[in-house]
């Protein structure tokens, strides 16, 4: 009969063959560098190691239905690739962007990236406000970044307008999405939720706070011709104090402010 530590690794790996399917290798040898390199190097926690899959790659692997084929993608504050590599070994098409200000962990990035062979990856070191419109992403991953109050300015401002951000949050999902209301009202946002994909089969599901970054140059300009509308109106007529001077009478004064 299994122990329950022989059940956790058996279920685990039934749920990464069924994520991973023919890239399970690569996936494998992620978690190798992760358990071994980063560890040793400080970049992931030594607890961590036994969780590796359940709480790692396969939370951040059921992620990958929220992101649309061939996109690009900025994975913000990375660390040691999570969610970005898992994102990027299970969809070869996207164009994945690792945004880490750390050295150490910058380093590390770089060595998965070429042991791994994903051309689909750019390690890129700096911090979100230095990137903030100069990186236009289609989607912005996070995890465990900040709180989404913080965050969700940070990840928006390296989005494309319309651009989509998942930022893969725990049990306090709901009350950073309460806290956030009011940073999101002021950034316009009007869909923010949390959605949670994966489980079963595929191991425990991810909860993730989402939201699209809102068009500020479609309302801008929707704002100009609602304008450019209301002046092509008023060019067919005269102003009221035109109309007044024209009509040869004389105008009199306020004398409600003393005019005389």
């Amino acid at each position: 009969m299994a122990s329950d530590g022989e059940h956790e690794v058996s279920s685990d790996a039934a749920a990464a063959v069924q994520m991973f399917g023919d890239v399970l290798p690569r996936a494998e040898k992620y978690a190798a560098l992760l358990t071994g390199p980063g560890v040793e190097r400080g970049v992931v926690g030594p607890a961590e190691a036994d969780r590796i899959w359940d709480r790692h790659l396969l939370n951040c692997g059921a992620v990958a239905r929220l992101i649309p084929a061939r996109a690009a993608v900025v994975d913000l504050g990375s660390g040691a690739g999570l969610p970005g590599i898992v994102l990027a070994i299970l969809m070869p098409s996207v164009r994945m962007t690792l945004l880490e200000s750390l050295a150490r962990r910058v380093d590390f990035l770089q060595e998965c990236v070429s042991v791994l062979g994903l051309p689909n990856v750019e390690v890129v070191r700096g911090r979100a406000e230095e990137y903030a419109g100069r990186l236009m992403a289609d989607v912005v991953t996070s995890r465990a970044v900040a709180p989404l109050d913080k965050l969700a300015g940070l990840s928006a401002g390296l989005a494309r307008p319309g651009g989509r951000v998942l930022a893969i949050k725990g049990a306090s999902a709901e009350a950073e999405l309460a806290k956030a209301r009011p940073v999101l009202a002021r950034m316009g946002v009007l869909d923010a939720r949390i959605s949670h994909v994966g489980g079963a089969a595929e191991g425990p599901a991810a909860t993730v706070v989402m939201f699209t970054v809102p068009d500020h140059r479609a309302s801008g300009e929707r704002a100009g011709r609602s304008v450019g509308r209301a002046d092509a109106r008023l060019a067919g007529r005269p102003s009221s104090a035109a109309a007044g001077t024209g009509s040869g009478r004389k105008s009199r004064p306020n004398s409600r402010r003393g005019g005389g």
